[in-house]
């Protein structure tokens, strides 16, 4: 059978015309679209989560500074206490800690209450 003959066929003219060819393309197109759509919701879904993460990530470093910076400024109070507790029992240790203390009244000073 010639060429001729199957360009002339039923079939050709049914599947293989330039109408199924213009439908095929079309579907191809609508195909195209539905999955570019669908790779930019997942490219934003992905740069938002991202974000999120990015902001999540800088809270939680600012939140574990805070939370260093408080630790380092109560290990020195805590340093100084240890040191002072230190002195207080070394020589004289006691009369020192004497004076350090703002709340005893000295033996020259006249106590007043007030009533």
């Amino acid at each position: 059978m010639s060429k001729s003959f199957y360009k002339n066929s039923i079939f050709y003219k049914k599947y293989l015309g330039p109408v199924f060819l213009k439908r095929q393309q079309k579907h191809d197109n609508f195909v195209s679209l539905i999955f570019l759509i669908i790779k930019i919701s997942f490219s934003l879904l992905a740069m938002i989560s991202l974000i999120k993460l990015g902001y999540s990530s800088k809270v939680r470093l600012t939140r574990l500074r805070e939370i260093e910076d408080s630790f380092l400024y109560e290990k020195y109070r805590f340093n100084n206490l240890i040191d002072k507790f230190d002195d207080l029992f070394s020589s004289e240790g006691q009369q020192r800690f004497m004076k350090d203390q703002d709340q005893i009244i000295s033996r020259d000073i006249i106590r007043v209450i007030w009533r």
